[in-house]
């Protein structure tokens, strides 16, 4: 099938655009490189640099490649910025998604990955999270991304597309050939913040809060490994493609891990001890969010192959001193 993937310059874009093409899709990218990196992109792979909410560009590229399917990745994250400069994520996030879906709509693809977040969820109010959780987010990123799946929904039923919604808990790892990880910059995932620490490429590590009720006192959290978020994407394609309900589908492994036993894998990976700096909690923080993927497994037939938390991390550090 012949695919586009926005925001394929970053983090879980170019790890999408490696497993498209290992199965044999065609791929088209599309990033401003705002926060992507043009060298994460394969240099044989047709590369546009621009931003999703430009229509005339979307719309032509779309038709010019006769697309059969959008993987939508390119979006603002950070969830603290969101919450500082929120026009930042409501033109960024829902706006650009408008102007996309309305390309989408004028070339008349057929199916529509989101990358979505577990934010939309907000205060868990069970242990474990299933779709049918209430949607109450806390931060304007979250928000946007609820607004857009909303909008597929509606727009699904209007006009005859379908699509599936896939809300992550927590990306992390890398692809585990050593040669594609995670960059942002400024960096502000747990993961690669605690094993630049014990690379020695950092002072210290900031921990929020050891006063929550886990077992440790600090948040917990369900790490899923970036290669199995892009073999759900996978997953979801073949159900749209195959006819299947649209739908939105948690991402997880249903296991959870706290900020100490992963600053504690990290101890173990690189030999050395970790400073630590402690730190008040953050606002709006949940102690725990951690993920049911029943839905996936049962709708999809995927389920996370590399669950293990020492399996992500070893992947990332291997990238780390590649």
């Amino acid at each position: 099938m012949r695919m586009l993937v926005t925001g394929g310059a970053g983090y879980i874009g170019s790890h999408m655009v490696r497993a498209l093409r290992a199965v044999g899709h065609q791929v088209v990218v599309l990033d401003d490189l705002s926060t992507g990196h043009i060298e994460s992109v394969p240099k044989d792979v047709t590369f546009v640099r621009a931003d999703v909410s430009d229509r005339a560009v979307v719309t032509k590229l779309l038709r010019l490649h006769r697309t059969q399917a959008v993987f939508h990745f390119a979006s603002k994250i950070q969830v603290g910025e969101s919450i500082t400069a929120p026009r930042l994520y409501y033109t960024g996030n829902l706006s650009a998604a408008i102007a996309l879906l309305e390309s989408f709509l004028d070339a008349q693809v057929e199916h529509f990955i989101l990358s979505s977040t577990a934010a939309v969820y907000g205060q868990p109010v069970q242990e474990t999270i299933d779709e049918s959780h209430p949607t109450e987010p806390l931060n304007p990123y979250g928000e946007t991304k609820l607004a857009i799946e909303r909008m597929l929904a509606a727009y699904s039923r209007a006009y005859g597309f379908r699509y599936a919604a896939l809300r992550y808990f927590n990306a992390a790892g890398a692809d585990p050939s050593g040669t594609l990880g995670e960059h942002h910059r400024p960096e502000t995932h747990l993961i690669p913040i605690v094993l630049e620490t014990a690379a020695g490429m950092r002072e210290s590590v900031t921990v929020h809060g050891v006063d929550y009720d886990t077992p440790d006192g600090t948040c917990v959290r369900d790490y899923i490994h970036v290669a199995d978020l892009c073999q759900a994407h996978l997953a979801a394609l073949d159900h749209l493609a195959g006819g299947g309900a649209s739908g939105t589908f948690n991402l997880g492994t249903g296991i959870g891990h706290s900020v100490k036993q992963v600053i504690a894998v990290a101890e173990r990976l690189s030999g050395r001890k970790v400073p630590v700096v402690y730190g008040p909690r953050r606002p709006g923080d949940p102690k725990r969010l951690v993920a049911s993927a029943a839905r996936a497994a049962r709708e999809l037939q995927w389920t996370a192959r590399r669950p293990l938390l020492a399996d992500i991390m070893s992947d990332a550090w291997r990238v780390l001193h590649a």
